[in-house]
């Protein structure tokens, strides 16, 4: 799992206040989810989350590099759509000696 995978799973988790929801939404399994935000907590050097039985809440840390993440992510969402299926536009010239262009 990249680190773009991992911010939205991140994300996705704190939307969801569930582990078990934010993997079967990302077709992941829960062991997979609660390993990979164990190892960005690991990797951050803070806690993120703070789990429950009932539920998962952030932390101070965890709201702040949330709030990251949601930028991150919509900058790549933005960037993406940028040039899916664009279709070209715009004036298009062509210097060519006459030799070409007669018919």
């Amino acid at each position: 799992m990249d680190r773009f995978d991992t911010m939205r799973l991140f994300v996705r988790v704190l939307e969801r206040r569930s582990f078990t929801a934010a993997a079967a939404d990302l077709g992941l399994p829960r062991s997979t989810a609660t390993e990979a935000i164990r190892r960005l907590e690991e990797h951050l050097g803070a806690r993120l989350l703070e789990r429950t039985t009932r539920q998962v809440n952030a932390t101070q840390d965890g709201e702040a590099y949330y709030r990251r993440c949601l930028s991150i992510l919509a900058e790549i969402e933005d960037a993406e759509a940028a040039f899916r299926n664009a279709e070209p536009f715009g004036l298009l010239r062509i210097d060519a000696s006459t030799l070409l262009t007669r018919t």
